[in-house]
């Protein structure tokens, strides 16, 4: 097996940044094209293999942004959706017990099998809650500002969205979702978002979050730095429709937020 690096027809790769407990271990697929984004990677053993399959891609939020503050953005293209990877198909689900039996004499699939399972930690199996993925927090992460978060957690989630966020216009940021997963190992997590202005979407972006064990232990991903868009234009109040899923389509959590561009944090 080949760890994330570097392979001559790629450049260097590795696993998503700013992930906590992310359990990919190889890369599968040429991205010479986006090379600058993370990996799609996988574990497998062979041709008798598991396998865990993912693919990173980022789209840039307010893309439209890269013209000149003064012109009005440009809404996306009705029909204009991120696509599927070609030719990827979803891995078949295995459980627990699959995993851990498999290729049980193979050394160094057991070391990855364990890296996967969450390196000896218990699973957590909680009998009051069958879900899987359990969404906790999503928070606004600016330098040295303390971190303004969204508590997902409540029954209802709809006056989030009469709560916005407050971003100073030109800085940089990050979003950070923080997340635990419980009874079976889940893999392919993607976060997605779709922000409309005055009823107009502007952007729409996708990033793949990981696969991750069932632990106890909250999991966290943070998404690659943005920068705020800035100028008059700029300015003003967005609506945001999230979404945590999976490669096999499971829906975890959809919510709708909000944030205001100002000239300052006040």
């Amino acid at each position: 097996m080949k760890h994330c690096g570097t392979l001559p027809f790629l450049g260097l790769l590795s696993c998503p940044p700013h992930s906590s407990g992310c359990a990919w271990a190889e890369t599968r697929m040429p991205i010479s094209h986006t090379a600058s984004l993370p990996a799609a990677i996988y574990l497998t053993s062979g041709d008798r293999g598991v396998e865990f399959l993912t693919v990173s891609i980022t789209v840039s939020t307010f893309h439209y942004i890269t013209k000149m503050a003064d012109e009005e953005p440009q809404a996306i293209a009705e029909g204009e959706e991120d696509e599927e990877t070609p030719g990827y198909k979803a891995p078949a689900l295995k459980s627990l017990d699959e995993i851990k039996t498999l290729d049980a004499d193979d050394p160094s699939l057991n070391t990855y099998k364990n890296a996967l399972l969450g390196g000896g930690q218990d699973v957590y199996a909680p009998a009051d809650d069958p879900a899987r993925v359990r969404v906790l927090k999503l928070a606004l992460v600016v330098g040295d500002r303390a971190d303004v978060e969204l508590d997902l957690t409540g029954a209802d989630l709809s006056t989030l969205k009469d709560k916005p966020f407050t971003i100073k216009e030109g800085v940089e940021y990050r979003m950070k979702i923080i997340f635990r997963c419980q009874h079976e190992i889940v893999t392919g997590l993607k976060y997605v978002q779709t922000t409309t202005r005055k009823g107009i979407k502007v952007d729409k972006s996708k990033v793949m979050v990981g696969s991750y064990p069932p632990v106890k232990t909250e999991h966290s991903y943070m998404t690659p730095p943005e920068e705020a868009p800035s100028g008059m234009i700029a300015r003003g109040h967005y609506k945001v429709h999230s979404l945590f899923t999976d490669d096999d389509k499971n829906i975890y959590l959809e919510w709708d937020w909000a944030f205001d561009i100002k000239k300052d944090w006040e």
